[in-house]
């Protein structure tokens, strides 16, 4: 089994990635607002199906505290 690969397989697999990842970066820019907003809705609609929600919810306050930790740590 061959487990390095050479400098040349190397440079091409990095560019095969940056022209994957330059098309996915275009249609992201292409794509209007209200479809953005659409698929947003879907996630979020998908999440509240799974049952994610409460884990969400703990997240988001761990967030909250973090987050009122370091804004009293600056006005300080």
């Amino acid at each position: 089994m061959k487990n390095r690969i050479t400098k040349s397989e190397a440079r091409a697999f990095r560019k095969r990635w940056k022209i994957l990842n330059d098309a996915e970066r275009e249609e992201l820019r292409s794509t209007p607002i209200d479809k953005k907003l659409e698929q947003l809705a879907n996630l979020i609609a998908s999440a509240k199906q799974i049952g994610w929600t409460k884990p969400l919810a703990e997240e988001e306050n761990e967030v909250r505290i973090r987050w009122n930790k370091l804004r009293n740590s600056y006005h300080v």
